[in-house]
């Protein structure tokens, strides 16, 4: 949900079910855009699962920002996933009493 849509550039937006781990990650991702001016969100109490994630942009539509962050946040977290993965299945062939002792347990 997005509040405050008078002004393109700048917006604050409500995400529902979401805590400190992926709005920090994200706020982080946001602030790495040249598009942005200010990125910051907070939880309006602690016990609702909310972020309110407030993004100023130079000029670029606020929501188009945030859709590009979150597209560039989920591709970082698919490629650390993918390279883990791909370590763990290397360890595992170069050490194979390792993986035949997980599956005594």
């Amino acid at each position: 949900m997005e509040h405050g849509t008078r002004d393109i550039k700048s917006s604050t937006f409500c995400l529902t079910d979401e805590d400190h781990t992926l709005a920090n990650a994200l706020r982080f991702t946001l602030n790495q855009d040249p598009r942005v001016v200010f990125c910051g969100y907070s939880i309006p109490h602690p016990s609702d699962a909310q972020v309110n994630i407030r993004v100023q942009t130079t000029g670029a539509h606020a929501g188009v920002v945030l859709k590009d962050a979150l597209q560039n946040l989920r591709a970082m977290c698919q490629h650390i996933r993918s390279t883990t993965d791909g370590v763990v299945k290397e360890y595992k062939l170069e050490n194979p009493s390792v993986e035949a002792m997980e599956t005594e347990e």
